[in-house]
C-alpha cells in the first residue's frame, strides 16, 4: 500500500487546537511530520489548552506556540522559534478563521473588518512572515470554502474572504514557483466542526438537499485533501483549488 511519508518535513497549522485544523494536524503527524499549532492567548486560556491537547501525543514532534495570526509581531516571533528549533518551515496550511454571519443590510463594520482581517489579511501576514524560514520544495495549502463559490445567504464577509484566499493563491503560486514551492487552496462544503454546527438546523437540512452525497463532510475527510497537497504525491499541482464539499455546486 503507497504510504505518505512527511517524516523530514516540519509543518505549521494556524488554528490547529480545533476543527479541521486539529484534524489536520493530527493526520500530517501521523504521517510522520513536526507538527506546529499556534494559539490565540485569550484570558480564559481555552487556546493554549486546546493547542496543547492537540500536541501532547505528538511528544517532541510536537509544539503548540502563543501567536495571533493578526499579529505581525507575534508571527515574527513565532518563525523565529520555528527556525532556532527546527532549522526552518517545510509545510504551512492557514486554517484560523471566524464567522460572524450578518445579511448585508446588517452587516457592522466590526463584523465585516474582523472576519476580513481574520480570514484573509492574516493569511496574507502569515505567508509574508514564513517565506524567510520556508525551505525551497515546501508547500502552501490556504483554506478557502465553498462559501467562496456559491454565496451563502448572511456571509458577504466570509464569503468575500474565501474568494480573496483563492485569488492570494493563484498568485503565490506563480511568485514561488522558481523556488519549487507549491501554493494551493482547499475549499471544503460544510463539516460539523464547532463552527459547521453554528450554522441554524433549518438551514443545514436546506443544505443537505443539495449535497448529491447526502451527507455533510468528516474533518478527516478535509484534513485528507489538505495532507494529500503536502505530499510527493502532488509534486505537479499548484495555483488550484480542491473542492471538497460532496459534489456540491450551485
Amino acid at each position: 500500500m503507497l504510504q505518505i511519508d512527511l517524516s523530514d518535513r516540519v509543518a505549521l497549522v494556524t488554528g490547529g487546537g480545533q476543527g479541521l485544523g486539529q484534524a489536520t494536524a493530527r493526520l500530517l503527524q501521523q504521517c510522520g511530520a513536526t507538527v506546529i499549532v499556534n494559539y490565540l492567548n485569550d484570558a480564559a486560556g481555552v487556546g493554549r489548552i486546546k493547542a496543547e491537547e492537540t500536541v501532547a501525543p505528538f511528544g517532541s514532534k510536537g509544539l503548540a506556540v502563543p501567536a495571533d495570526v493578526r499579529s505581525r509581531s507575534d508571527l515574527q516571533r513565532l518563525m523565529a522559534q520555528i527556525q532556532t528549533r527546527f532549522g526552518g518551515l517545510d509545510l504551512l496550511i492557514n486554517n484560523a478563521g471566524i464567522l460572524r454571519d450578518r445579511t448585508v443590510r446588517n452587516l457592522s463594520d466590526d463584523d465585516w473588518d474582523a472576519v476580513i482581517e481574520t480570514n484573509l489579511s492574516a493569511v496574507f501576514r502569515v505567508c509574508q512572515s514564513a517565506l524567510p524560514v520556508l525551505r525551497d520544495g515546501g508547500r502552501i495549502v490556504n483554506l478557502a470554502s465553498i462559501s467562496a463559490v456559491i454565496g451563502f445567504y448572511g456571509q458577504a464577509n466570509y464569503a468575500s474572504a474565501k474568494a480573496g484566499i483563492i485569488g492570494l493563491t493563484k498568485v503565490l503560486s506563480r511568485e514561488l514557483a522558481a523556488r519549487s514551492i507549491n501554493v494551493n487552496a482547499v475549499a471544503p462544503g460544510v463539516v460539523l466542526t464547532d463552527m459547521g454546527q453554528s450554522i441554524p438546523e433549518s438551514a443545514r437540512a436546506q443544505m443537505l438537499n443539495q449535497i448529491p452525497l447526502k451527507r455533510f463532510g468528516e474533518p478527516s475527510e478535509i484534513a485528507s485533501a489538505i495532507v494529500f497537497l503536502c505530499s510527493p504525491l502532488s509534486s505537479y499541482i499548484t495555483g488550484q483549488t480542491l473542492h471538497v464539499n460532496g459534489g456540491w455546486w450551485a
